[in-house]
């Protein structure tokens, strides 16, 4: 065996471009119905995401990330789990050509891992400290898009670091380094979360939290981002699961979403509380082409991840749509 060296690639301090040099127009670039123009880079570098072809745009989505990304707005993208919020913004910021970085604000994530710490570095044989920034000030300072992740389950002390930058001139002061930072006039602030800013009123969210209303207000655009109509979701499938791509396979797309829409109008009902989003229908057709059984693939893809007194009734939903009984089943345990 082997050993192979753990090289860890050079990535450039600066960005490739220092300003956007062209112009892009919505509606050629997403498909969408507006005349809104937004500034993009000839350029890639190594922190623009990666470009999927296949990708299907939401026109209000779209249109609030293109406005952030234009007018320099705070955009915030709230929605259920598995709808796409991050990817959105990453795929909008792949076609112009964008810098951007994501951060996940989970609870390990805290107020010096933002603003920077000061760490031991050897310069000249000689032990030195010196103060490293994060990716904040970094950011601040850099034509990049910054999008926080989970924003409504970040800490209180790394939320009122966030609350300096959200306006638009939003300058951070170092006070470890009697600095203040001024936005350079690319830079781009984003936000997804599951919640609105008042807490998990679901208990789907363990872990978010209440979002003071002070800093809430900082956000100049608050966008919802839900389930799509069943043949947008239905499109996208197909695009993730080329195999399904003939009239009997589109026929089963259409009943896995009719299921999951069985789902999610069981949890809006109370019903059962896991509800199955696009990412999951897209596994569960992925899972039904490598086990080449629907059913099983619904067990292993869903139906198993939910409470084991709901399943019953989920399985139900599958059976109204497939007209096959599951062994989670009432007739199944009978």
């Amino acid at each position: 065996m082997t050993d192979l060296p753990n090289v860890q690639p050079e990535s450039r301090s600066e960005t490739l471009m220092d300003s956007p040099d062209k112009i892009a127009k919505v509606r050629e670039l997403f498909g969408v119905d507006s005349d809104m123009e937004v500034p993009a880079f000839s350029e890639a570098d190594e922190r623009v995401p990666d470009l999927d072809p296949t990708y299907v745009f939401d026109p209000d989505t779209t249109m609030a990330i293109c406005a952030g990304f234009a007018k320099n707005r705070r955009v915030m993208v709230q929605g259920y789990h598995g709808t796409g919020k991050s990817t959105h913004i990453e795929q909008v910021a792949a076609r112009l050509n964008w810098p951007l970085i994501r951060i996940n604000l989970d609870a390990h994530i805290s107020r010096i891992d933002l603003v920077g710490r000061d760490a031991i570095v050897l310069r000249d044989g000689q032990q030195v400290t010196e103060f490293r920034e994060g990716l904040l000030p970094w950011a601040l300072q850099h034509p990049v898009a910054l999008v926080f992740d989970e924003y409504d389950a970040g800490r209180p002390d790394v939320m009122f670091v966030i609350q300096r930058v959200l306006e638009a001139e939003g300058k951070l002061t170092l006070l470890d380094q009697n600095r203040v930072i001024r936005p350079n006039p690319w830079f781009r602030l984003f936000a997804t979360t599951n919640t609105v800013g008042l807490g998990d009123t679901t208990g789907l969210y363990h872990g978010t939290q209440a979002i003071n209303q002070g800093q809430m207000d900082r956000w100049n655009i608050v966008t919802t981002l839900n389930y799509l109509p069943a043949a947008v979701e239905a499109q996208i499938v197909l695009a993730k699961s080329g195999e399904y791509d003939d009239p009997g396979g589109k026929e089963i797309v259409d009943r896995m979403i009719k299921v999951a829409d069985l789902s999610r109008q069981g949890f809006i009902n109370g019903d059962i509380s896991t509800v199955m989003s696009p990412r999951t229908v897209i596994s569960w057709a992925q899972n039904a082409h490598i086990f080449n059984d629907v059913g099983y693939a619904f067990r292993v893809s869903f139906l198993n991840k939910c409470d084991e007194a709901e399943r019953p009734l989920i399985a139900e939903y599958y059976q109204r749509v497939f007209g096959e009984d599951l062994p989670e089943s009432v007739v199944g345990k009978a």
